[in-house]
């Protein structure tokens, strides 16, 4: 079975970076287009990037349009969320999973982000 098991996050000052990764495990995740979504606490699950896996073509949402870039290696099985100029508006858990309908078999633990100011 399928499973996909984000990682990379933590704590960190406003204006820092985080690299968060996605792996894929269990097999190939077979979806045109993957995407990285996050929850704030006490706020309902966002679309933060998408990325087609074949073309890598990609598409942000506007609040992490110009800081976040999205990629993957599919020789690896993987997908990355390079943060850059975190503000404490993005503490969130981040997940992975297919786009644009998420598959609810996908969703994992997620990985904690903390901004502080």
């Amino acid at each position: 079975q399928v499973q996909l098991v984000e990682s990379g996050g933590g704590l960190v000052q406003a204006g820092g970076s985080l690299r968060l990764s996605c792996v894929v495990l269990g097999g190939r995740c077979n979806a045109y287009t993957m995407s990285w979504f996050r929850q704030a606490p006490g706020k309902e699950r966002e679309f933060v990037a998408r990325i087609v896996w074949s073309t890598r073509s990609t598409y942000y949402a506007d609040s992490v349009k110009g800081r976040f870039t999205i990629s993957r290696d599919n020789a690896k099985n993987m997908m990355y969320l390079q943060m850059n100029s975190l503000k404490p508006e993005d503490t969130a858990v981040y997940y992975c999973n297919t786009y644009p309908n998420p598959d609810p078999n996908y969703w994992g633990q997620g990985t904690q982000v903390t901004v502080s100011s």
